[in-house]
């Protein structure tokens, strides 16, 4: 397998090397490729060396490459696109570029892996990461009864917004413990010992992007287009992995034993919940985890349909590189050819 890694010196692309070196993933070769920033720089994978070429538009720059895992933002992705994917390399996208697009299949391979086999375009891409998560807890669920509305609440960690956000939360903590006042750049306000209602550009509906993809991809990967979806996303001061507190209403009632069960043999779910231990997820225990970890599951008092749960996951792992290596994973499994 010939795979390249487009945006490989960033926070995701580093992880993609990494998920890719923990898993019997088969590369052959690889190649990095970058801004001009990063061009040049050397990084490990497997024993061996590999630098950092520049992301140019030269028409054979992706000749013989089989999957491009890409993670350099919407505007490169979308701009070089119609290059990666010249040849035939199948080009699985981290970006929001095209994942409302009708020929481009979003997918999470746990709910609705089948649907990377539909790439008219040779692009698959890999939805927002706090839908990831959810939706792979979701799937149990709507597989006992259909779902019909979702009530979200997230805490986002600052990776979410890249290592630069991660570093922001370390200075600003260190600078208020020292009387300093907070360098604040990244984000709207200070992030240390803060929580911040605001992820992405406010939309004139009164919420952020960041909410609405949670809205769009939630109806799209669960095939679910009457799926009713509102989300609150709230940044904390967290460094790594995403919590979620979600509320479902199903079309009839559910015995929690029987949702408990569903979510243990669920691909991908590791249930923690045994809260007379104190015992639930902690983005504190799970950074650096591939499963979506869940518990708090209890009744919703307000509606005899409903369930509330709590949910962790690492958002750099399983909400972008190890998801997208996952469907790689998945088409190679069920029967995919590569060149």
């Amino acid at each position: 397998m010939n795979v390249a890694i487009v945006g490989a010196s960033g926070a995701v692309g580093q992880e993609f090397l990494r998920v890719l070196s923990e898993h019997p993933f088969p590369v052959d070769n690889l190649r990095l490729f970058g801004s001009s920033r990063s061009a040049g720089r050397e990084y490990q994978f497997r024993g061996a060396t590999y630098k950092v070429e520049e992301l140019t538009h030269e028409p054979d720059l992706f000749k013989g490459i089989d999957i491009a895992f890409v993670s350099a933002g919407a505007g490169v992705s979308r701009e070089y696109a119609e290059d990666i994917t010249r040849h035939g390399a199948l080009m699985i996208d981290n970006s929001s570029a095209f994942r409302m697009d009708e020929d481009v299949p979003l997918v999470v391979p746990e709910v609705n892996g089948m649907d990377a086999f539909n790439i008219p375009r040779n692009i698959i891409a890999n939805p927002n990461c706090t839908t990831i998560q959810m939706v792979v807890a979701l799937k149990p669920i709507n597989d006992l009864s259909r779902i019909r509305r979702v009530h979200v609440a997230t805490y986002q960690a600052a990776s979410g917004a890249g290592a630069s956000a991660m570093d922001e939360l370390v200075k600003q903590t260190g600078e208020i413990i020292s009387g300093q006042e907070p360098t604040v750049e990244k984000f709207a306000y200070q992030l240390a010992f803060n929580v911040i209602p605001h992820i992405d550009v406010f939309q004139d509906n009164g919420y952020t992007k960041e909410e609405m993809k949670m809205y769009f991809e939630t109806k799209k990967i669960m095939h679910a287009p009457e799926l009713k979806v509102s989300a609150t996303c709230v940044r904390v001061p967290v460094m790594r992995a995403h919590s979620e507190a979600v509320w479902v209403e199903t079309e009839r009632p559910l015995a929690l034993d029987t949702v408990r069960e569903a979510f243990a043999k669920a691909e991908g779910i590791v249930v923690l919940d045994n809260p007379s231990e104190k015992v639930y997820p902690m983005p504190l225990d799970i950074a650096d985890k591939e499963p979506v970890y869940v518990g708090r599951l209890r009744a919703d008092l307000t509606d005899d349909c409903g369930l509330s749960f709590w949910i962790v996951g690492d958002q750099i792992k399983k909400g972008a590189a190890l998801n997208a290596v996952q469907i790689a994973e998945y088409l190679i499994a069920h029967g995919k050819q590569f060149s």
